[in-house]
């Protein structure tokens, strides 16, 4: 997955595990694009990357704006922010108390969803 949003130049990728913090899902990936046209294309490569391997989101928000794009997969929720936005909501300062997870570049055939990130 996270491959997928760098192959289309997402920057600043920060994974957070929530296990045990939030209720409502395990993990987030929080990515950054320049523009709205890079944070939809964002989008569109890791719903595409997911769902070649079966997932799916249970819903998306703010695509058409492409500020703050919230891409849920229930147990994993992807970010995909404008740099200004980003900056102005400060997600991973909110989500203080989460532990980091480090970022593994390469997916392997037959990982779903959270694969792409491991505890730090």
């Amino acid at each position: 997955m996270l491959e997928a949003a760098a192959d289309k130049k997402a920057e600043d990728p920060v994974a957070l595990n929530l296990k045990g913090i939030a209720s409502f899902t395990d993990a987030f990936v929080i990515l950054g694009g320049n523009q709205r046209r890079q944070t939809q294309a964002i989008c569109d490569a890791v719903v595409e990357r997911l769902g070649q391997k079966g997932e799916r989101p249970g819903h998306v928000e703010g695509y058409t704006l492409g500020d703050w794009i919230l891409i849920d997969f229930a147990d994993l929720i992807v970010h995909v922010f404008t740099r200004e936005t980003r900056d102005f909501y400060k997600l991973e300062m909110l989500w203080g108390d989460a532990p980091r997870m480090a970022a593994e570049a390469p997916e392997s055939p037959g990982n779903k969803g959270t694969s792409a990130v491991r505890k730090g």
